[in-house]
């Protein structure tokens, strides 16, 4: 791009558009003509620099200043400095707030900035649904075995004195998203601007200068985020907080851990209505435990949450003997498993016996629960399970009662699992279907209907089409969904059902195939599960995180890779982690998108209304039959998106997709092996 300038600034050109093609007819060159005054009007700009020397110049044989920029995107801002008017119809206000950032034209800078922020508000969309500041990092002097934790008032009045110190001035506004926390690039790139609002910025800084004194502000993301029925668990390096939901209240702080010494790998909630607690005394209320797993050690504790003030019961520490890689809470049994070869093992807390048993079992590689049976898929390729209601009340029979259910015909090793239950099993209990995949990309479907009892499950179906360890499945009522190693490749088909049970007639039929790119570290796959999420018997969807530090994620349907929503930060933090929970409210259950950010705050989304919407059949075209849906576009990031977000991504330092020979590495399900 030329641009022809007058040397004197007496003189003036007038407004002249020239398009030139060079000798190489690949590359076009586009000359401007303008005036001295045209561009040296906005003071301490790119072009008062390059016009008073202070930037070295290249021009070609007609004396014309090359610059390398956008040609559309400088005509453009030719235009405002001619006019002082821009026509913002069909342009990229990004790109061009951008272009003028880097020219210095602050007038129009500070338009567009203002036009960028009038669509993305610090008070979330109408799918934000609520925001937990970070808590304050509790002194490690409280982590005793047993003490009573604070009351709810006292866990919270931390924050309420920060809140109180607070001016009550409009401009505070964004103080409520900054107090204790560093704030964001985005924050404080608008705070430099002359629209931005200063106070907050003021505030933040004070916030951040105490932040610095405290000794654990290096783990302040949050790392861990569980969920059950109305509680979440926030997990932080060395400590968990707990929430709870009510529709009078809304979220709000029951309970905090003590600080523990290791850093937490994993933890697993579950919260009871009524029963005895931990003492033996019958009170209504809830109780809630947690599980919290640092390397080889699982410690498990039992919160009071209706006394006042909350009690804090440490039931104990148990070693499983490796390392911990999956906590979970089957009924109210305490699980922990770790696959690690021929040293796999599974360890059990029994909430009756209040005993903790291990047991190897050998190349564990996957897992799935349904009602009381946690399945166990291995490197062997059989399926064990153990049934926690047939637990060994003696404390001699140190045995899980681990037996095995299937075995694969060619033995493949099995790297995902997903067992679904029909309607009937409450019934009769042998209804029974399990879909699973192998480490050569077979997915098949096995079945234990009441005509099979006694011969075990029976192989049903079998689809060879991915190419790659397959690292998830999911069996529910419609569909049949799994996922590869191959950059989250997903396939899916259409199941039929008659009476309940899975039928031949039609049969399964292709769905969709589409792909969930997650660029993530391996040591964060865990805690950034992509999915799928949900029930079986509604529309399952996918979390799509691209980039390890973004602040933003595609929310898709699993059964056809359907964009449902983008979520985008309010504070713009990246997001450190993320999980979909069901809560129930008074009036309808709400689908929750609960992600906890690197600034250590949490932040909600209510999925349940965009999800109804994505899921219901789109028009049909030309009048195709029954079944037959229009085509849909990818519902992932469109190319201008993942460019975006792979900019700040160093590509050359991402973890390649594992190869065939290595046992996936899947977020929720499989267990790693060495």
């Amino acid at each position: 791009m030329f641009c022809q300038v007058p040397t004197d600034k007496r003189s003036e050109v007038t407004g002249l558009l020239n398009v030139e093609l060079s000798r190489n007819s690949k590359f076009k060159h586009w000359r401007f003509a303008t005036s001295w005054h045209t561009l040296t009007w906005v003071p301490d700009t790119f072009f008062t620099a390059l016009l008073s020397g202070r930037i070295p110049t290249v021009r070609d044989e007609t004396g014309a200043i090359f610059i390398d920029r956008d040609p559309n995107l400088f005509g453009l801002i030719l235009n405002f400095l001619r006019t002082r008017d821009i026509d913002l119809n069909n342009v990229n206000i990004r790109a061009l707030r951008h272009e003028c950032d880097y020219f210095g034209i602050t007038p129009l800078s500070r338009r567009l900035a203002l036009c960028d922020e009038m669509n993305h508000s610090s008070c979330g969309d109408v799918l934000f649904y609520g925001y937990l500041p970070p808590p304050l990092t509790p002194s490690p002097s409280n982590s005793g075995k047993n003490s009573n934790s604070g009351s709810r008032k006292n866990l919270t009045a931390s924050n309420s004195e920060l809140a109180a110190s607070r001016t009550h001035s409009r401009n505070s506004s964004l103080d409520l998203r900054t107090v204790g926390r560093v704030p964001s690039q985005d924050q404080l790139s608008r705070c430099g601007r002359g629209h931005s609002r200063a106070a907050s910025l003021g505030n933040a800084d004070s916030q951040k200068g105490l932040r610095v004194e405290n000794t654990w502000s290096e783990n302040a993301k949050v790392q861990i985020i569980k969920a059950h029925h109305n509680w979440i668990a926030v997990a932080y390096s060395h400590f968990v907080t707990g929430y709870r939901l009510t529709d009078s209240c809304g979220w709000y702080v029951v309970f905090q851990s003590p600080v523990q010494e290791s850093t937490i790998e994993r933890i697993a909630l579950n919260a009871k209505t009524g029963g005895a607690t931990t003492s033996g005394s019958n009170s209504s209320g809830t109780d809630v435990m947690l599980g919290i797993a640092s390397g080889l050690f699982v410690r498990l504790w039992a919160f009071s949450t209706h006394t006042e003030p909350v009690r804090r019961t440490l039931i104990g520490t148990f070693n499983l003997g490796v390392r911990v890689e999956h906590l979970l809470f089957v009924g109210p049994q305490l699980v922990a498993l770790s696959g690690a070869g021929s040293r796999s093992k599974a360890g059990v807390w029994h909430t009756s016996t209040q005993h903790w048993q291990t047991q190897d079992v050998a190349h564990l590689t996957t897992y799935d629960t349904a009602g009381s049976f946690l399945l166990l898929g291995t490197a062997t390729g059989a399926i064990n399970y153990i049934d926690m209601q047939k637990f060994p009340l003696r404390m001699k029979d140190n045995d899980l009662l681990v037996t095995q259910l299937y075995k694969d015909p060619n033995q493949e090793p099995i790297t995902a699992i997903s067992v679904y239950l029909t309607p009937k099993t409450s019934l009769c209990g042998n209804w029974l279907e399990i879909a699973y995949g192998t480490r050569y990309g077979s997915v098949r479907v096995i079945v234990q209907h009441p005509e099979t009892v006694g011969h075990g499950p029976q192989l049903f179906q079998t689809f060879t089409v991915h190419q790659s360890p397959v690292t998830k499945v999911s069996l529910s009522e419609n569909y049949l969904i799994s996922v590869c190693s191959e950059y989250n490749h997903v396939r899916s088909w259409r199941v039929t059902r008659f009476r309940g049970m899975i039928s031949t007639q039609p049969g399964t039929t292709p769905k969709a195939a589409f792909k969930v790119l997650a660029l993530e570290a391996p040591t964060a796959q865990p805690h950034n599960d992509s999915g799928p999420y949900g029930e079986q018997d509604e529309e399952q969807i996918f979390i799509q995180k691209v980039v390890p530090d973004t602040d933003t994620l595609y929310v898709r349907l699993a059964s056809n890779g359907k964009r449902v929503c983008t979520i985008r930060s309010v504070d713009g933090s990246p997001v450190s982690c993320f999980v979909v929970a069901e809560c129930e409210g008074a009036l309808r259950p709400r689908r929750l998108l609960l992600c906890g950010h690197r600034s250590g705050a949490t932040q909600m989304w209510d999925l349940t209304a965009p999800i109804d919407k994505a899921a219901k059949p789109s028009q049909t075209v030309g009048g195709s039959g029954e079944g037959e849906e229009s085509p849909i576009a990818d519902g992932g990031p469109s190319p201008d998106e993942l460019v975006r977000l792979l900019s700040a991504c160093d590509l050359d330092a991402s973890p390649a997709p594992p190869t065939p020979a290595i046992l996936p590495t899947s977020p929720n399900r499989p267990i790693q092996a060495p």
